[in-house]
């Protein structure tokens, strides 16, 4: 089996804590012995972090435009660069302070090589004094902070030598109140530990292990491989089927009633297809919440177990 390389996408507000907590983990990375590699993401035209992240990195950058949205197609082209120049263990993704978790998840899975990669989850990285203060933010801005928090698997409430142990107390409180499910670590330069980001997607073993009682990852990436064409009826009964919680759907389908495969995109119960003229891998992604993945998987393997030519 094709070894597969983990991806973190980094998330948080603007001036969280984002590039520190990156430095550190690559610190640690190596020290481990693992190859990490950077994917980097900048609103501006020039990036400001790049020197503070080490020579030795393998590193690409996304800049002018978020990873979420302008600049989707780029993402792909960087992501493939990275995988096809390094052996890596781990890739991590720094969005902007503007990115949105759902799209940026779904900018990086590509049915192209979703088999080379396993989506690990979620970190964000909340400012303590900015979210204090969130009152003083936009509307608009307010609900992105609040969304950032709510998509996470892990949460550092960075800055916490700033604010005083009642504000602290008070700030996790409200937190764990949108999240629960997360893990929540209390941090000043955004310092934490590898093997405790690691476990982010480990099963409950040990009730007495604060960091092993999260159970499953907020939003899922689940991966299916078609062996033939399938019957594009069928198909669609069972994308009428589905629950709200799936949010996207993107991959290479081939039908029985056609020659040529089709490059598919689902969005909120949109389906869309478009022709493609080359042979592509036959990959399906499905990006949700609380998602039954054995299920879905047994669904869509009867579906080509159904299906005649």
């Amino acid at each position: 089996m094709e070894k597969m390389t983990e991806v973190y996408i980094l998330g948080g507000f603007l001036g969280s804590g984002k590039t520190t907590l990156l430095k550190e983990i690559i610190r640690q990375e190596n020290e481990a012995g693992r190859k990490a590699a950077i994917l980097l993401n900048e609103l501006g035209s020039v990036s400001v972090d790049t020197e503070r992240l080490g020579q030795d990195v393998p590193f690409k950058e996304l800049l002018g435009g978020c990873i979420c949205c302008t600049i989707q197609d780029k993402v792909e082209v960087q992501l493939h660069s990275l995988l096809s120049e390094h052996e890596l263990d781990a890739i991590y993704i720094e969005t902007t302070g503007a990115a949105h978790p759902v799209e940026v998840l779904d900018s990086i899975m590509s049915p192209l090589f979703a088999k080379k990669l396993k989506y690990r989850g979620i970190i964000t990285v909340v400012d303590l004094l900015r979210y204090r203060d969130r009152n003083e933010l936009s509307p608009q801005l307010r609900q992105l902070l609040i969304e950032q928090v709510q998509h996470a698997d892990f949460i550092l409430l960075n800055k916490q030598d700033l604010v005083s142990e009642l504000e602290a107390g008070q700030l996790v409180y409200s937190i764990q109140a949108i999240n629960p499910e997360a893990i929540s670590l209390l941090t000043t330069q955004a310092k934490v530990s590898l093997s405790s980001l690691q476990k982010m997607k480990m099963k409950k073993k040990n009730v007495h292990s604060q960091l092993d009682v999260h159970s499953h990852l907020h939003l899922q990436a689940i991966v299916h491989s078609f062996k033939k064409s399938i019957d594009q009826t069928s198909f669609e009964e069972w994308l009428r089927g589905l629950p709200d919680t799936v949010y996207r759907m993107k991959g290479y389908l081939s039908f029985t009633n056609s020659e040529q495969p089709y490059l598919f995109q689902y969005s909120y119960g949109m389906p869309i297809y478009m022709n493609e003229f080359i042979k592509m891998p036959l990959n399906l992604v499905i990006i949700g919440e609380d998602l039954n993945e054995e299920e879905i998987l047994c669904q869509l393997a009867e579906l080509e177990e159904n299906s005649v030519l």
